[in-house]
Parts: C-alpha cells; structure tokens; sequence
C-alpha cells in the first residue's frame, strides 16, 4: 500500500505479509521506499517510510517501521 503521511509530509509504504517475519522483507521494502524516492517524492517532502505488518498468532502485528516517531501497534484480525 502507498500512503501519504500529512503530519511528516511524507509517503508511507506499508507492507502486508501473511506469513511470518523474514529479514528478507526488509530489504524488500526498502527497494519499495528507494523508489518512491527517487521517482515519486518532491524535493519539499520527507523520506519515505516503511511499515511491514505480518500475521502472527492471528493478530497483525507491526514488525518493522523505518522510522522511529512511529510505535509499535497491534490489530487483531476479526
């Protein structure tokens, strides 16, 4: 998913995952996050950040955030 953050003037690339947690998908959503900057975000607007939500113990659980303003949140899957 590709959001905008209006607060940090930003793009939000969020990753869903149903499996679990793999080192592999940050370096994934990193190239995701590279991109955006490179290609989509203006000079005025701040970095990209990157949000990978996985399944686990049905709940969806933040896994990995590239910035450190954002907290650790957790949803429970109805």
């Amino acid at each position: 998913l590709l959001l905008f953050n209006y607060k940090y003037n930003c793009f939000v690339v969020v990753d869903l995952k149903i499996i679990k947690f793999k080192k592999e998908h940050i370096g994934q959503i990193k190239i995701y996050m590279n991109y955006i900057d490179n290609n989509i975000r203006n000079t005025d607007q701040n970095k990209t950040i990157g949000i990978i939500i996985v399944k686990k113990d049905n709940k969806f659980i933040m896994e990995y955030c590239s910035d450190d303003r954002l907290f650790e949140t957790k949803y429970i899957m109805c």
